[in-house]
């Protein structure tokens, strides 16, 4: 090699050297958030991060003064982050991603201002208040490619994870047969949620039901995550008011059943619950497990007489925190297009409790997947 080629590649490797540095640089920052309404309350969850390293938060969205001063006193955050709308927002602060906080109906409003402006959105559960805005969503991301994720709290349930893995990647229970999720607590008002939140969740048009869709699209998420984004062949619902003098207008007990061609899921969505819960059990061929919480899990195969005693492994950064997994796809450190957030299977989600919601209204199955339950 002469001297001329030697200087010459010397210098493209301190080129790519530099790109790359840069690029660690750039994913090093943290992720530049803005928050879309403050009137769901599962905001506490990324107000608490405002003060961590990887996120920072930029701005806020939210014409209720009142409220946003109230929050922002809870949380030691400046009122200098407020802002009216959220167009105003995006204008002053342009952030790289936000994170909507207001009612399900609003959800398409976020998407429709953050997509062509190329800022990626994650939304609160579910991903819309019907197939028609979800359509829309889903068109405007893909246009724009940007991320459109959904967050739930039991995503990052380390026993639902462990659930996953002993089911379908080591096929300890056989063939999943039957699959029945428990979601709810004593009702919204009976664990005081506040004004703002009960304004919305409590109508039909913002929130889209009552249980049947606070707490049915839980079981659907994980249903359809279970059975790897295939829809199901047929949806069946029951709702009841049991409280119609504290929800005159949405359900407030709800049960969702699937089928598929080899399989069967019952989602058990609630606002009568003795106290709160968020567990599944998924029954196969050769036995069942059972999350409890977060952490605990009860296993039984055929061969054992007796229940055993399992505590999931916690998840690993990012995958552990919806704001740290969001910052990571964001920057292209993990892919986000499977899993319990990504649009693909939350498209299916909003299908079946569009389904759910006609078949307890009209008394019918509503049959949506092909032959083959695909």
């Amino acid at each position: 090699m002469n001297a001329h080629t030697f200087a010459i590649l010397a210098f493209v490797a301190v080129i790519f050297s530099t790109a790359s540095a840069g690029a660690d640089d750039a994913n090093a920052k943290p992720l530049r958030l803005g928050v879309a309404g403050l009137t769901h309350t599962h905001v506490h969850a990324v107000l608490n991060r405002a003060h961590d390293p990887d996120v920072e938060l930029v701005g806020i969205a939210e014409a209720n003064g009142e409220l946003a001063d109230r929050f922002l006193k809870q949380h030691a955050l400046d009122r200098s982050l407020v802002y009216p709308t959220l167009n105003e927002l995006l204008d002053a602060t342009q952030p790289e991603a936000v994170a909507a906080f207001g009612s399900i109906y609003e959800h398409l409003a976020v998407v429709e201002a953050c997509a062509p402006r190329g800022i990626h959105v994650m939304v609160e559960k579910p991903l819309a208040v019907s197939g028609k805005h979800a359509e829309r969503m889903a068109t405007l991301a893909r246009k724009h490619g940007v991320l459109l994720l959904t967050n739930y709290e039991t995503t990052w349930y380390g026993s639902n994870h462990e659930l996953y893995d002993r089911v379908l990647n080591q096929g300890q229970v056989g063939t999943l047969r039957k699959l029945v999720v428990h979601d709810g607590h004593r009702g919204p008002i009976e664990i005081g949620c506040n004004a703002e939140f009960l304004e919305w969740l409590t109508d039909p048009v913002q929130n889209g039901g009552g249980a049947i869709t606070d707490f049915g699209c839980y079981g659907a998420n994980l249903a359809t995550w279970l059975m790897q984004n295939k829809r199901p062949r047929s949806v069946t619902a029951v709702t009841q008011q049991l409280k119609p003098d504290k929800y005159p207008h949405v359900d407030d007990e709800a049960t969702i059943l699937l089928t598929y061609p080899s399989a069967q899921m019952v989602i058990q969505a609630s606002w009568n619950w003795p106290f709160s819960r968020k567990d599944l059990h998924a029954y196969g061929a050769d036995g069942y497990v059972k999350t409890i919480d977060g952490s605990e899990m009860r296993i039984r195969l055929s061969e054992q007489a007796t229940e055993e005693a399992v505590t999931a492994p916690p998840l690993i950064e990012p995958r552990h925190d919806p704001f740290a997994y969001f910052r990571a796809a964001v920057r292209g450190e993990l892919d986000a297009s499977t899993g319990l957030s990504s649009l693909a299977n939350n498209l299916i989600v909003v299908e079946i409790l569009d389904a759910a919601r006609r078949s307890a209204r009209e008394g019918v199955v509503v049959e949506i997947g092909a032959a083959g339950g695909e």
